[in-house]
């Protein structure tokens, strides 16, 4: 017997139920790397913040992946709505420490910029007239042989502190 158009109202596709399974087991790996205090933010039910906190118990590879399975089942009760809260709550939690990484991330490639290139530095110039110039060419100099010495990176590090106070 040919379906009927109007029959044809059977859901979402196999692929797409796999998806969500898998997005949803990868939301749940992901709280379960918060620390306690952050999992205790985010709005779940107790029984669902009880197997995430087991999950640090846990130590063979196979109970592991059992475990992350089964979270994943618990999330799939979750409506959309629900998760939507959780990954908006996510972003509230790890947002922040993303930012500031790529920001420490574009200082040190900044910092080795001005040792590489003299160039770099006549660009942090014109940028931030009011800086300390005298020194920050004494500190690149100095890290130049720190490293061709094979010393500790005193000046090195002190650049790095330099770059991140500069307002500019």
């Amino acid at each position: 017997m040919p379906l009927k158009p109007e029959d044809d109202d059977s859901g979402p596709s196999k692929s797409e139920l796999k998806r969500e399974m898998t997005e949803r087991q990868k939301l749940a790996e992901t709280l379960s790397k918060l620390s306690n205090d952050a999992l205790k933010s985010v709005p779940l039910d107790d029984s669902i913040r009880d197997a995430i906190a087991q999950t640090s118990k846990i130590k063979t590879f196979e109970a592991l992946r059992r475990h992350k399975q089964y979270l994943g089942k618990l999330m799939r009760a979750l409506d959309a709505e629900e998760i939507a809260a959780i990954e908006k709550r996510l972003e509230v939690i790890e947002g922040p420490g993303k930012v500031e990484t790529a920001k420490l991330h574009q200082l040190e490639a900044m910092r080795n910029r001005l040792l590489e290139d003299d160039g770099a530095l006549t660009a942090l110039i014109e940028r931030c007239p009011d800086m300390d110039v005298q020194n920050i060419r004494t500190l690149i100099r100095n890290a130049r042989k720190e490293k061709e010495l094979n010393k500790p990176p005193k000046a090195y590090r002190e650049i790095f502190q330099i770059l991140r106070d500069l307002e500019c």
